[in-house]
């Protein structure tokens, strides 16, 4: 697209005479444009355009008596979003606790002597004992209507009971003689399964006679044991929401695979979601759920809205600031730099619209799982959180409005460049230390066990958290490890709290007193800004009463002439 601006009217000049403007020398390092250079009523009207451009909605208002719908709509959205992200809040809640207590139902229910307070993992070490809690777990899972106190089902598929799976991995062939020293193992896996139906009755002997179902715990690898169970969440009757039905569908693993001697037990629980085939609730019409479907369409429309009009604000800043790049080239014969051209993106829009995007994106899925077509209570979560996270930090955008709270945010943005230089150079040290604590620490130390742990235990260190105690669980190791922990642990505690940080936050500190000076000085710091400080007309004038039209911008310095 090209931009003309209005034919500019002055006299014949000399051949000496320069066409484009000139540029004092930087005072203090800063720009200040000649006054005895051309001036036109285009290059006004543009520089009052740039101007209007970067005002704030309540100057804007006062400019033009535009009202700011976009900062109007933003707070209705922090409100709205935080309402609907409280209300999801409370019924992901129950859904997790609900599963969680249910977790720890089943753990009782079937792990013979389960206890609450158990640190250590839920382990067998006798052959016996495996047989005995198999059949215990059998015997819990026939008898389950007669034990449990909750409203648990068998799942029924076709008019029949969902058998009990107790299935048993294996290598193929082995022959182990440890007192020999030999061994012969095929690495191949099988795996065979019984089933048992609820209403059958099994004991020791049976189970294995009659299943032919044994253990040979040289070559076992695993023992696996499937069952489902149905039940209703019937605490959310209280909060005026229809009650949900869930499968569980619940892994009891013997884990043999180490062949150490100890068989640890698991139980893990997947659970499906959906909604009740017959229900009926005394007094309920259903107003509540219309409600809620109602506002969640509200929160959509009002996010699309600013989506739209964001979307807008990004599209016209990148247009003006192709308009001021010919326009400079045109009348001053420069380049526009890349931190200049950027501040016609304003990244709170970009924040907003990535907002919105969440937001939407949320409140279809929570529309589906008010309405029971999805379950995904994790994703809606994160979509919404995020979201609602997102508005709420857009709010310092409205805040720097204000002078002293301006400063935060003018630092944070001038300070990120080098800050993320900064974490990237620490980064490599925080690595290295990472991958040495796992391979050295990981055999003798919980927290460096896994790459996952050293990372966490390792950024506590930094911030001063369970130092002693990461220390401590290191004293009964061998000699040549304790020596090596003890200085690995001071060289990074000392590395990273007395220099990293330090660093860092004198990086920060300096970008603050840089920003501060600037302030105080009340001086331009870049070619943009020094030169829509030459327009000194005040919103209140009644200057910026204009078409916007009225300015636009060539490509050469013919098109400007009359």
């Amino acid at each position: 697209m090209i931009f003309f601006f209005p034919p500019l009217h002055f006299s014949v000049m000399e051949d000496s005479q320069p066409l484009l403007r000139s540029e004092e020398p930087r005072t203090n390092g800063h720009y200040r444009w000649s006054t005895h250079t051309l001036d036109s009523k285009a290059v006004e009207d543009f520089r009052r355009r740039l101007k209007y451009f970067f005002m704030n909605p309540c100057e804007k208002y006062r400019a033009r008596g535009r009202k700011p719908w976009k900062l109007m709509l933003q707070i209705l959205k922090i409100a709205i979003t935080t309402i609907q992200l409280v209300s999801f809040g409370l019924s992901n809640e129950m859904m997790v606790t609900f599963k969680d207590e249910n977790l720890v139902t089943f753990r009782h229910l079937f792990l013979k002597g389960f206890k609450d307070h158990r640190q250590e993992s839920y382990s067998l070490y006798t052959k016996a004992d495996v047989y005995d809690h198999i059949h215990y777990i059998i015997n819990t899972y026939i008898n389950l209507q007669n034990l449990t106190v909750a409203n648990l089902a068998y799942e029924r598929v076709d008019g029949e009971y969902t058998p009990l799976s107790v299935c048993r991995e294996f290598y193929r062939n082995s022959s182990i003689d440890p007192g020999t020293d030999t061994f012969d193992i095929d690495p191949h896996i099988d795996k065979d399964c019984i089933s048992i139906h609820p209403m059958q009755s099994v004991d020791n002997c049976s189970l294995a006679a009659h299943f032919n179902f044994s253990l040979d715990f040289k070559s076992l690898l695993s023992v696996n044991i499937y069952l489902t169970l149905k039940t209703i969440n019937l605490q959310t009757v209280r909060h005026h929401e229809l009650p949900d039905c869930y499968d569980f569908h619940i892994m009891i693993m013997f884990d043999n695979r180490a062949h150490s001697g100890k068989i640890k037990v698991y139980v893990e629980n997947d659970a499906r979601i959906y909604e009740c085939r017959d229900w009926n609730v005394e007094g309920a019409s259903g107003k509540n759920d219309y409600l809620l479907l109602w506002f969640d369409s509200v929160v959509i429309l009002a996010c699309l809205t600013s989506l739209i009009l964001c979307t807008r604000s990004v599209i016209n800043g990148i247009q003006l600031q192709f308009e001021f790049n010919i326009f400079f080239h045109a009348y001053y014969n420069k380049i526009v730099p890349w931190s200049d051209r950027m501040e016609f993106v304003n990244g709170w829009y970009i924040l907003i619209i990535v907002s919105d995007m969440l937001t939407i994106a949320g409140s279809a899925l929570k529309i589906g799982i008010q309405t029971k077509f999805l379950t995904n209570y994790d994703v809606c979560s994160i979509l919404l959180g995020t979201a609602t996270m997102l508005v709420w930090v857009g709010v310092i955008r409205y805040l720097g409005f204000f002078k002293k709270y301006n400063i935060l945010i003018l630092t944070l943005r001038a300070a990120l460049p080098n800050v993320i230089r900064f974490c990237c150079c620490a980064a490599m040290i925080y690595l290295g230390y990472c991958f040495c604590g796992w391979i050295v620490l990981g055999p003798y130390h919980d927290k460096f066990r896994t790459l996952d742990r050293v990372t966490e235990c390792l950024f506590s260190l930094i911030n001063g958290d369970d130092m002693y105690a990461t220390f401590l669980n290191l004293r009964d190791k061998s000699y040549m490890v304790w020596l090596f922990s003890r200085l690995y642990l001071y060289s990074f505690i000392s590395l990273f709290i007395y220099m990293v940080l330090s660093l860092f936050i004198a990086l920060i500190t300096d970008t603050y007193e840089t920003i501060k000076h600037h302030q105080q000085d009340k001086v331009p710091v870049s070619q943009l800004q020094a030169f829509i400080a030459e327009c000194r007309d005040q919103p209140e004038s009644g200057r910026y009463q204009t078409d916007e039209e009225l300015t636009s911008c060539c490509l050469s310095p013919r098109c400007c002439l009359p």
